[in-house]
């Protein structure tokens, strides 16, 4: 294994790419990053009954979106390629051969009639858990249990086979797990997995471990649901006699309720994303994601980021920079995490409130309904709401009245503001703001304030019935900066019709 530091993510292509892998993704990304190494991608698709097409571009285009893009992988081939499994079948029938001659694997003739046979036997014996391992295997058709002769004769006629991991019984593979400190497993509870199945591909177990091998990966940061296969792989890089890698295994993201990994199903019925981008399957069913949702991409890494791992601090608006800078897989939490929508929210409100007017503006431009307003003016629209929504696309139906005119007044307002001299002082503003030569949020500020001195009349006996006039609302932003943007025209316009219907 290298001194230098080299995580890899490798996710199968089987579908849509989960939140959850995501952030394995993105954890391997900023420990490469904290400590000057490699992140490398590898698509390990030697499932192909499961194989989805179109599952690798996306996995590509939700990392791209990320801005978590690995410096090694099928786009972006290296000296330790191929990166896709698929195209690495003479690599792994090398390897196999030298473990059926170190004395580790070997040939399994049963058929999977054989094996369900079996299995219901042993079930009608009181034995619900059998499995192939050291105490059943001489009671299978494999090559312990025919001679050499006869295994050779099975191959040389073709006869489908798998090939077994032979594990040792009675011994304690012992590993240190970076994040749940030591672990041991005893041999006796582990069965003989398959390596290689019968189609002449190898299975994950097998895969990975060769592949971590010759990629030189240093740690291997992967899901928690992959803890209890780690004794089986550190035996077959203890029976290649190899150094394994550093394990850190991620704990799960829960269910909202915490009961429970965190599912695409749960997402439906919750009205939020659990993948990156969207998703259509081969039946037509869309499922949503983020990026199409409206999340910016740095609101959504920062959110991953804090499921499972936090920086020590009261810090929690971080960019990938600075979360490459802080993380540690030291501070990455051993119990599952609770996805929370509403905290996912308020990630992109303080992201959304920090981009420019004018992007917000370029990203909701085939939104904006006809009007006769200037680029700049949109662009001040744009920053009275972004601290007051979410998402872009919420702008608009926000600023509604500045593209029409009321059709309505907010009934609890009008009950609760609307008095006998309304009217009046309305007409009275109105006639005040006509005679404004600077139509600006600061004169009409100044002028407003005037009258309602010169009135001696408090800010909340006018205030709401002029935002009302001219927004149809009760709240919302600075109604000076909308009185401005309107227009002197529109605005005394809007309050003659608001006089007309509430008298």
């Amino acid at each position: 294994m290298s001194d230098n530091i080299r995580v890899r993510f490798a996710p199968s292509p089987t579908g849509p790419l989960h939140i959850g892998g995501v952030r394995t993704a993105l954890y391997n990304y900023l420990f490469a990053k904290k400590n000057g190494g490699t992140f490398v991608l590898r698509i390990e698709d030697t499932d192909q009954t499961r194989f989805v097409p179109g599952a690798t571009e996306y996995i590509l285009e939700s990392l791209k979106w990320c801005g978590i893009e690995p410096e090694e992988g099928p786009h972006k081939p290296g000296e330790y390629g191929p990166y896709v499994q698929s195209e690495r079948k003479e690599i792994y029938q090398e390897h196999i051969q030298q473990l059926i001659e170190l004395g580790h694997a070997y040939y399994a003739f049963d058929t999977p009639e054989d094996l369900e046979k079996k299995r219901q036997e042993e079930k009608e014996k009181g034995n619900e858990n059998w499995q192939y391992d050291s105490s059943t295997r001489n009671q299978m058709y494999n090559s312990l249990t025919i001679s050499k002769v006869e295994t050779q004769s099975l191959l040389n006629q073709n006869t489908p086979y798998t090939i077994r991991v032979k594990i040792e019984p009675e011994q304690i593979v012992n590993f240190h797990d970076l994040i749940r400190g030591l672990i041991s497993i005893q041999t006796n509870v582990l069965d003989d997995k398959v390596l290689f199945k019968s189609d002449g591909l190898p299975t994950y177990h097998f895969a990975n471990i060769v592949d971590d091998h010759l990629m030189q990966i240093s740690h291997v940061i992967r899901g928690e649901e992959w803890l209890p296969s780690t004794a089986l792989h550190q035996l077959l890089y203890r029976y290649f006699g190899w150094e394994a890698p550093k394990f850190a295994h991620l704990p799960l993201i829960l269910k909202p309720d915490g009961k429970g990994k965190l599912s695409k199903r749960d997402g439906d019925k919750m009205g939020f994303p659990v993948f990156p981008l969207n998703w259509t399957n081969s039946e037509g069913e869309l499922y949503p994601g983020y990026r199409e949702n409206g999340y910016l991409p740095e609101a959504f890494v920062n959110m991953l980021a804090f499921l499972g791992w936090n920086p020590g601090t009261e810090e929690e608006i971080l960019s990938l920079e600075k979360l490459a800078d802080t993380f540690s897989l030291e501070r990455v939490n051993k119990s599952g995490a609770r996805f929370d929508p509403d905290k996912t929210k308020w990630f992109q409100q303080q992201y959304f409130k920090q981009q420019s007017n004018a992007s917000i503006l370029q990203s909701i431009e085939n939104q904006i309904p006809k009007h006769n307003y200037t680029i700049q003016q949109l662009e001040e629209i744009c920053g009275l709401f972004k601290e007051r929504v979410e998402f872009a696309k919420d702008i608009v139906p926000a600023a509604k009245y500045f593209f029409e005119a009321p059709q309505s007044y907010d009934d609890k307002t009008v009950q609760k503001k609307w008095k006998e001299n309304s009217a009046t002082l309305l007409n009275e503003l109105s006639t005040k703001f006509q005679s404004l030569h600077d139509f600006s949020a600061q004169e009409l500020e100044h002028a407003f304030h005037g009258f309602v001195s010169e009135k001696e009349i408090g800010l909340g006996a006018l205030m709401p019935v002029l935002r009302l006039s001219l927004t149809g609302e009760g709240s919302g932003p600075q109604i000076f900066e909308i009185a401005s943007i309107l227009g002197k025209e529109e605005v005394l316009e809007r309050i003659a019709t608001a006089v007309a219907k509430l008298g």
